[in-house]
């Protein structure tokens, strides 16, 4: 009898165990309070039936990629789902524009009933995206962690009222750290301005998509960046010339630049530091087809020190070049100083004479000090310092392609003649 006890109170003792072990282990599963919270907020107006996407209707390509993201999303993010336009059919614009609700609440993800909640979607109403912001951003609550919409939609607002870039304003001015990225289905002009002027009220992105893969990619990638947060840009405004130039340090930072606009930046870099500086220009508009992208960096005796450049031609969302410019470390008793170094950021974007100037296109400069490498002119061969270096390799591999082009051709030749 005592036997049977001691081995009841045993198992007792071990079930409790057990329990105690689990209890955790499950809690670690669940993302904290102060975990990111993402909500993806989804466009299923009407237009989204049409089938331009792959071969297949909008609706069908976002809700692929949505199961793709859904399979996808990190343990330690919270993830919710909204819609806009996807229960009231009518005509009625006042009920219309308030069509909006939560899909998916936002929270732990369980896969299975957040496809099964995609998985109902057709395409119905209108598209308030104004009023489906403020939604997103109740939903996201202002607990701890990170705070991310994610807006995909095939037009721009159909209601005006509220007018989406004032909200992503209102929104962006309450202080709680929301970033709002767009991605748009369509290619028009209005759709391109809206999403834009959504994204860069609150720091966030906007991107065109045409294929499910782009989309699936493109939310799968804001999905992890509000799991590992970038910085956020800091606003700033260059100067037409260096001597009236904001002087930055190392950071992100954003600005505006009209057609034929050049702004000017100041950094300082100390002996034994190099200059790391990428820009990019985007182009939020339409634009013409053959465009290009400087940034250089100059003395302050006005010389040049070195350039980063790109161009292309076709159609293009932004376009970036970046430089690196390093001080090597004097010996000791010379000037320690730090030198003043001036960049200068152009674009050679146009556009037809109807699209608007203002606001001048969004430029984003990112500004890095690192320690510079002992030897300087160990950069020359990467176009980074002497032009000579790399003008002396591209001499020898054109020779030596000469001469095997001249060699092949000549027993081209011969094993003709043979035959």
């Amino acid at each position: 009898m005592i036997i049977r006890k001691r081995l009841a109170a045993g198992a007792c003792a071990l079930l409790a165990a057990l329990a105690a072990g689990i209890a955790p282990a499950n809690a670690a599963d669940e993302p904290s309070k102060n975990s990111p919270k993402v909500e993806l907020v989804l466009d299923v107006s009407g237009s989204m039936r049409a089938r331009d996407v792959d071969g297949q209707s909008r609706m069908a390509a976002a809700q692929q990629a949505f199961n793709e993201v859904i399979d996808a999303v990190p343990d330690d993010v919270r993830l919710g789902i909204r819609t806009l336009g996807a229960n009231y059919p009518g005509d009625d614009k006042e009920l219309g524009c308030k069509d909006s609700k939560q899909l998916y609440p936002v929270g732990p993800v369980n896969r299975t009933e957040a496809k099964a909640a995609v998985a109902t979607l057709r395409p119905t109403g209108w598209t308030p995206i104004g009023y489906a912001l403020r939604g997103a951003d109740a939903d996201l609550d202002t607990g701890g962690g990170t705070r991310r919409i994610v807006l995909i939609t095939d037009g721009e607002d159909s209601c005006g009222q509220p007018d989406p870039c004032d909200v992503a304003r209102e929104l962006a001015a309450k202080g709680t750290h929301l970033t709002v990225d767009t991605l748009g289905l369509t290619q028009d002009d209005k759709t391109r301005e809206q999403l834009s002027c959504i994204a860069e009220a609150t720091g966030g992105t906007y991107t065109t998509v045409r294929h499910t893969k782009e989309l699936s990619g493109r939310v799968k990638q804001l999905v992890r960046r509000a799991a590992d947060p970038v910085e956020t840009p800091k606003a700033t405004q260059g100067a037409a010339e260096c001597a009236k130039a904001p002087e930055l340090g190392a950071g992100v930072y954003t600005d505006r630049a009209t057609f034929g606009q050049h702004r000017w930046y100041r950094v300082k870099v100390t002996p034994g530091q190099e200059l790391r500086t990428s820009v990019s220009v985007g182009a939020d508009r339409a634009v013409d087809p053959d465009y290009g992208v400087l940034v250089r960096a100059v003395g302050e005796g006005g010389q040049e020190l070195v350039r980063g450049t790109d161009a292309g031609s076709g159609r293009t969302d932004v376009m970036s070049a970046g430089l690196r410019y390093p001080i090597a470390e004097g010996k000791k008793g010379e000037d320690e100083r730090a030198r003043t170094v001036c960049l200068e950021v152009s674009h050679s974007f146009s556009a037809p004479a109807s699209v608007k100037r203002d606001p001048g296109l969004p430029v984003e400069l990112a500004v890095d000090l690192v320690d510079a490498p002992d030897d300087p002119s160990d950069l020359a061969a990467f176009g980074l310092g002497r032009g000579w270096v790399l003008l002396a390799v591209l001499v020898v591999t054109g020779l030596i392609a000469g001469l095997l082009w001249g060699w092949l051709s000549r027993w081209r030749v011969s094993v003709w003649r043979t035959n």
